[in-house]
């Protein structure tokens, strides 16, 4: 975990966003910049950061390392095909820990007219990952890989979720595609089925709402 740790916030520096410098790490520890994450938030900055992450692209989807999105295991490799990616590193091993079936979700419908470029991710990125010191914003705890960037964005609008002003600068920065306000909730259940496995049942309705959401637009 540790390791995987390390590499992610490398990958977030070299490809120029702010995340504490990782200095060495172990099987029971990481030793990492101590930041002092008092600043006034400034949500524009952030939005151009994020933006000048996924900039940096690959010619695959996925990473060549396993890491983790919180305490739960994230599988990796590598795929040109995007929703067969999502499916089979991301939502059907939480599916299967769930012990939810939902072979009848079509993902492929959504990317009919959308074909995403493989983007550096975050990969975790809630309002508890990010922070606001005097030079500027930082990012950190991430679950790096190249995936739609879309992505990232869908997660910023879980638990609790980030100022209009972030957005909008996002968009002016990278202009989401048109299809967005549907994908996102794949992207989220991801999440919300991890935390289901994680946390327990008081996800599982918020799970069912999102399974049921999709279905309803990919009959």
């Amino acid at each position: 975990m540790f390791a995987a740790e390390f590499a992610g916030l490398q990958a977030l520096r070299a490809a120029g966003a702010r995340a504490p410098e990782p200095y060495r790490c172990g099987e029971t520890f990481i030793e990492m910049e101590a930041l002092k994450l008092d600043a006034r938030p400034d949500w524009p900055a952030l939005a151009r950061m994020l933006a000048g992450l996924h900039r940096n692209t690959h010619d695959r989807f996925g990473w060549a390392t396993d890491n983790w999105i919180g305490l739960s295991p994230q599988k990796n490799g590598w795929s040109e095909d995007w929703p067969q990616f999502f499916w089979d590193f991301r939502l059907s091993p939480q599916l299967s820990k769930a012990n939810l079936k939902a072979k009848d979700l079509k993902i492929e419908k959504l990317f009919k007219s959308y074909k995403p470029v493989p983007s550096l991710l975050h990969g975790d990125l809630w309002n508890g990952n990010v922070g606001f010191t005097a030079a500027g914003p930082v990012i950190f705890d991430p679950a790096v890989y190249f995936g739609d960037r879309e992505a990232d964005i869908a997660m910023t609008e879980l638990f609790g979720g980030f100022p209009e002003e972030f957005y909008s600068a996002y968009e002016r920065e990278l202009p989401l595609d048109g299809g967005y306000e549907t994908r996102k909730h794949l992207y989220n259940l991801y999440h919300l089925l991890n935390h289901l496995n994680l946390f327990g049942s008081g996800y599982r309705r918020q799970v069912e709402a999102t399974l049921g959401f999709l279905r309803d637009r990919l009959q």
